[in-house]
């Protein structure tokens, strides 16, 4: 069986050690596909369970020199949390540590060069800084050497490695340098400052990623952690009474009672009482909903005035709200195309750096013999110290954590990454008119009937009753259910036209026939032959005029009626429309009405073309056509019919308020009914992925830059040479400035 979850990974040190993890993964039996993002430090796996067990892919990765949290208890998520903050309270006593030391050592090294004292008080206090404080680096990096592999705890290690021995050698055999004329510099200041600076930077860095994924933690502070239920309390059941229960032991099924200002702990469907309930923190709608028996309450949602009960539908990872944290994760997890050229990068760029500095310390030893070892050293140090693969690992991630949490926040459910970079792209947006456009609860508000009788309003109802299209649920509704029964025979739906069934005729208390009857539009009518008369055609016609449906009821030979049928354009429909029109987005309106209604629609909110008469499985061959025009191609809808457009359209976004089967073809789902979230996803996808592409062009530009300045490039111009410690101060720098700059996205608005 197929399995996909996310799991925390322990012991990144930076997009490479990402990189590794996923390499590992992937390379193991029975995973399907495995992506590691260093930004959350977590491991999105999808694996057969048959084929392979958690414990095995644990012991990969920890052979590997890294441990990935797979045997998590009832709660991973908390155990993941408190593995995180284990880990940061060791960095942050790391970080105190380090530059406490620093501060002494990097003001004796200038203030007092020459004094022998200070000269070995700063090697006790270097040999503290880097081996106790910076243990890290140099245990990971042995970790890396046995797995024949590098990261950046690698360069780190390196680099303060060699300047503390070179200063160590210089400080224990000075006559070794004075012999030649040169004089035995130490930097232990360089080894200790360059930790410091590296772990403050690491823990500026560990603190600005938990910030991104703010809305994940919003979203499961929704769940309560008790619910009131009413259960019999022993074996023998008397009088069921009310307990205080954790919701991990609630049940589909059971009742459920919810208090004035709780906040609903499961999904489940209202049973006695009533009241208003926010849901706003699931679908962004800003008023309260009514919820009487009968009407649908979910997880995470807040009861306000009113008392009520509700049977448990869905329970733990099945509700609703779950449902949307699983969906953001994913979400977040996964990787935009750009990611995997970054990834190759990233995995090749601590040797490559390596092998640069090996180049550096050469050059300087070779064409400049009088100094050039010395210079050639600091060079080398300064390379591998400032070369920095975390700003290139983190550049993309971060945005789309930042981006796809922003995105949960005005309830709008990014898929993946993929369709945040598409979303950007789109220049075609299609829409479907009901439930889409207008507010998919249409309601009769005329009737024009031949000659009224209780039998044909009988037929109508019972005939409309067998169909599932939301006009006959309106028509069912406004003629309300008759005192006596007719049965339908031969009942068939005709797509995008309407239905049809015969019904028995009696003479002498016996059958004698069938007579065939229709309800639908006019083309229904006029495929069959069927006469209308003229004052109905000038009623149906002034109905269209004004936007309305009309359907026919019929017998095989005359109408017998024009049912006027509206569906109320949503209030935010034209305002989105028209911010879509400024984004330079075209749009068109797809319906099955008849010409009039869809150009009355159309002119209303805005529209600038439409297709009317369109049948269901006309809508896919509708966005193929856009496509083989050169069009990037948006569907929204919210129906099964539109299931198929929205698999074939480049965007696919569906409405909240609509089918499952609608939500899962859809790459951004919109939990509320309000098509103002339409805009807002286009502009999450335009400012998105402008911050990725801000955050690689610094990364890339930095190490670009910053390498050939730390190898000595300016020396030769005007004697320049970048110091250890101000390099190892600029690589902290970069990985925060790039987490810093997806975490604008949070302040950002998509606007209303």
């Amino acid at each position: 069986m197929k399995k996909k979850e996310n799991f925390p990974v322990t012991g990144l040190g930076c997009a490479g050690c990402a990189a590794r993890v996923s390499k590992i993964l992937n390379s193991q039996p029975g995973v399907i596909e495995a992506n590691v993002n260093f930004a959350s430090s977590t491991a999105q796996i999808e694996y057969d369970t048959e084929k392979c067990s958690l414990s095995a892919i644990r012991a990969a990765v920890q052979e590997g020199g890294y441990d990935i949290l797979t045997e998590s208890g009832d709660d991973p998520e908390t155990e993941a949390e408190d593995e995180h903050g284990r880990q940061y309270s060791a960095l942050k006593r790391q970080t105190i540590g380090a530059v406490a030391l620093a501060v002494p050592i990097a003001v004796l090294s200038m203030g007092l060069p020459d004094a022998l004292w200070a000269k070995y008080t700063t090697c006790v206090l270097a040999t503290v800084a880097v081996f106790v404080f910076g243990r890290r680096f140099y245990i990971n990096a042995w970790k890396q050497l046995k797995h024949r592999s590098a990261n950046m705890d690698t360069l780190v290690a390196t680099s303060t490695g060699i300047a503390y021995l070179f200063s160590l050698f210089n400080l224990i055999f000075p006559s070794f340098w004075l012999s030649k004329g040169i004089e035995p510099h130490l930097y232990f200041e360089a080894s200790s400052v360059i930790i410091a600076f590296i772990l403050l930077g690491r823990l500026l860095e560990d603190r600005a990623k938990q910030k991104t994924t703010v809305a994940i933690r919003k979203l499961a502070e929704l769940q309560p952690k008790t619910v009131t239920v009413v259960r019999c309390n022993g074996k023998e059941c008397g009088t069921p009474t009310e307990m205080s229960i954790p919701v991990e032991q609630a049940r589909p099924g059971d009742m459920i009672i919810v208090k004035p200002g709780e906040r609903i702990a499961l999904d489940g469907t209202v049973s006695e009482g009533e009241s208003y309930v926010d849901e706003s923190m699931l679908n962004g709608e800003p008023l309260p909903s009514h919820k009487i028996a009968g009407e649908k309450v979910y997880a995470g949602s807040v009861n306000q005035k009113g008392a009520f009960r509700f049977i448990a539908d869905k329970t733990g990872k099945d509700t609703v709200l779950s449902q949307i944290i699983r969906m953001v994760q994913d979400a977040q997890g996964s990787k935009a195309p750009v990611q995997n050229i970054v990834d190759k990068v990233a995995g090749i760029f601590v040797p490559t750096i390596i092998c640069i500095a090996i180049i550096v310390f050469a050059c300087w030893w070779i064409f400049a013999p009088e100094e050039g070892f010395i210079h050639g050293l600091l060079s080398m140090v300064t390379v591998l110290i400032i070369a920095c693969p975390c700003a290139l690992g983190l550049a993309t991630p971060t945005a789309i954590i930042v981006g796809i949490g922003k995105g949960a926040e005005y309830g709008i459910l990014v898929k993946d990454a993929t369709s945040l970079e598409v979303a950007k792209k789109v220049d075609t947006i299609v829409f479907d008119k009901t439930g889409t456009v207008t507010q998919g609860h249409p309601e009769v508000v005329g009737q024009c009937w031949k000659s009224l009788s209780a039998r044909h309003a009988e037929i109508l109802y019972h005939l409309e009753k067998l169909s599932e299209h939301p006009l006959a649920e309106a028509i069912v509704t406004a003629i309300g259910a008759p005192l006596h029964g007719v049965k339908i025979t031969g009942f068939k739906s005709i797509p995008g036209k309407g239905v049809k069934g015969d019904v028995a005729i009696f003479g002498e208390d016996k059958e004698t026939g069938t007579e065939t009857y229709y309800a639908g539009n006019i083309e229904l009518l006029e495929e069959n032959g069927i006469c209308i008369d003229e004052d109905m055609k000038i009623q149906a016609e002034s109905w269209l005029d004004e936007a309305k449906t009309v359907i026919w009821f019929a017998d095989s030979s005359a109408a017998l009626a024009a049912i006027s049928i509206t569906d109320k354009i949503k209030e935010t429909s034209a305002k989105a429309i028209a911010q879509l029109h400024k984004m330079g987005i075209e749009t068109y309106m797809l319906t099955g009405d008849n010409e009039k209604s869809a150009s009355a629609v159309a002119g209303k909110v805005g529209i600038t073309h439409y297709k009317a008469g369109v049948l269901p499985q006309d809508k896919a061959g509708f966005v193929k056509q856009l496509q083989a025009e050169g069009h990037i191609v948006g569907m929204i809808g919210d129906g099964i019919n539109d299931s198929a457009a929205l698999a074939q359209a480049d965007l696919s976004i569906a409405m909240g308020a609509g089918s499952d089967i609608a939500m899962d073809a859809a790459m951004v789902t919109i939990l509320s009914s309000d098509l103002l979230k339409v805009p807002q996803a286009i502009r999450l996808s335009h400012l998105t992925i402008r911050t990725i592409r801000q955050n690689l062009f610094w990364a890339f530009i930095y190490n670009l830059i910053a390498v050939p300045i730390a190898a000595g490039i300016l020396y030769p111009v005007n004697g320049f040479l970048l110091n250890p410690m101000i390099g190892g101060a600029a690589m902290a720098l970069s990985s925060v400035s790039v987490v810093s700059n997806s975490l604008r996205l949070r302040g950002k608005s998509l606007g209303n």
